[in-house]
């Protein structure tokens, strides 16, 4: 009788702790700011109390003393994972980084490596604050009131997924990761960013492969946009409404949201555009997203890394970036034109130059990858993040309302003149897969 109590005494505090939506973390050694949840180097995750690191192994609580919060902090020599069970919703996290008795440089990525904060530097003694805001989504489809009224169909591999599992996920990452405390409280006022799509658009879990969609965030000023990435490998716009994915979308928007829409590569598979339904099906999103007083935005797929005797980019999207580009002009809304982009971004970077910003890797560049990595459609870090800078572009280029909470981390971009692939820099999480994503 005494265990069954105790049981549901943990079960009752457990459930309380889900639905708490502000939590403030003293991270470093035994010191703790009053109000502050201690966490140490032994502070492995458990659902019972509801936070934790991932795994603790190579994990460091350094105490130089001083102030309580911020003279601590936890460290280590590689990338580190910290979890908080937290009900879906958009959320800002205040970070304090640094070392009052030395240097630090940490890079700050959420749930499938969504791009933060990228190498923040802290000079010795200094302790930076950093506000981030993050979306966090579970598979339920609520109602208004918060009843349940259905499920997003997600495929196997996603259930492996850091951003369905029910918890906000922080990776910090870099060549020394220094955090002293981490604040999140719910942001009920950011303009919301769904982003629609396949395997170009999603947050890739796994190195080495990328999308656009997870590079997004770093180029918007936090606390006023938040972007919540929907996108999934393989997908074609009716697949996303088969899945209820974009069901789940309709009953989370809210007036001033956006929803941008970019699918091509896997609808193309089923017939032309006029075919396969994507003409008709674009222009029912459209019209629903004005319904509940969102903007829509449509982006033309990139293209593929094929280029004819010439050296120019060959169209493998059939009629789809086009019949996209009249949809748009016929409803008057907002495009994008990645695929125009993409085709000036890699004739600039040439045929081979291009492979770059692709999968294209040496057999054993990854673990379990025996054979030689050539994607002509699916994108790396480096790629991604190119194409990201392009979407930003555009949002300016256009004056889109967006366009003025654009963050300082965009500084332009010129199409014809590539970031070089050698200056990019990008620290590599723990998860890696050799395994092609859903689609082509």
């Amino acid at each position: 009788m005494e265990n069954r109590i105790k049981f549901l005494m943990i079960f009752v505090c457990s459930l309380m702790f889900a639905q708490q939506t502000t939590f403030k973390f003293d991270f470093g050694g035994s010191r703790v700011e009053n109000g502050y949840i201690p966490i140490t180097k032994n502070s492995k995750f458990d659902r019972k109390t509801g936070y934790g690191f991932m795994d603790i192994s190579g994990l460091k609580s350094v105490d130089n003393g001083g102030n309580a919060l911020t003279g601590d902090y936890i460290t280590s020599d590689k990338p580190f994972y910290f979890s908080v069970v937290i009900p879906e919703g958009n959320y800002d996290i205040k970070l304090n980084l640094g070392d009052t008795n030395g240097t630090s440089e940490t890079t700050v990525r959420v749930e499938n490596r969504r791009l933060m904060l990228d190498n923040v530097k802290t000079k010795e003694g200094e302790i930076l604050e950093k506000t981030i805001t993050v979306h966090v989504k579970d598979s339920i489809i609520r109602n208004h009131d918060g009843e349940k009224i259905g499920i997003v169909k997600l495929k196997p591999r996603e259930r492996k997924y850091l951003h369905w599992d029910n918890l906000l996920t922080i990776e910090f990452n870099d060549k020394a990761p220094k955090v002293c405390s981490l604040i999140i409280q719910p942001n009920k006022t950011a303009k919301t960013i769904y982003l629609t799509g396949d395997s170009t658009v999603v947050d890739a879990q796994y190195e080495p492969w990328a999308s656009w969609g997870q590079m997004l965030p770093y180029f918007f000023v936090p606390e006023k946009v938040v972007i919540a990435n929907y996108a999934e490998s393989g997908e074609t716009l009716k697949a996303f409404e088969d899945r209820h994915r974009i069901d789940k979308i309709w009953k989370k928007l809210r007036p001033g949201d956006y929803l941008f829409i970019q699918f091509g590569h896997n609808d193309q598979k089923y017939g032309n555009s006029e075919k396969s339904g994507y003409r008709k099906r674009l222009k029912e999103w459209i019209d629903k997203a004005k319904q509940w007083g969102a903007i829509p935005v449509l982006v033309t797929s990139m293209n593929r890394h094929v280029f004819d005797e010439n050296n120019k980019i060959v169209n493998t999207l059939d009629d789809f970036p086009e019949a996209m580009r009249e949809v748009a002009k016929e409803e008057n809304i907002f495009l994008i034109d990645l695929n125009a982009m993409s085709k000036t971004l890699f004739e600039a970077m040439g045929p081979e130059n291009s492979k770059k910003a692709f999968v294209y890797y040496p057999a054993n560049s990854y673990p379990n990858q025996p054979n030689a990595l050539a994607d002509d459609t699916h994108f790396n870090t480096y790629g991604a993040y190119e194409l990201a800078k392009c979407v930003v572009k555009s949002m300016v280029d256009q004056k889109l309302p967006l366009s003025k909470f654009v963050s300082k981390n965009y500084k332009g971009f010129d199409l014809n003149k590539p970031d070089a692939v050698e200056k990019f820099y990008w620290p590599e999480s723990i998860f890696m897969e050799s395994l092609k994503p859903d689609g082509n």
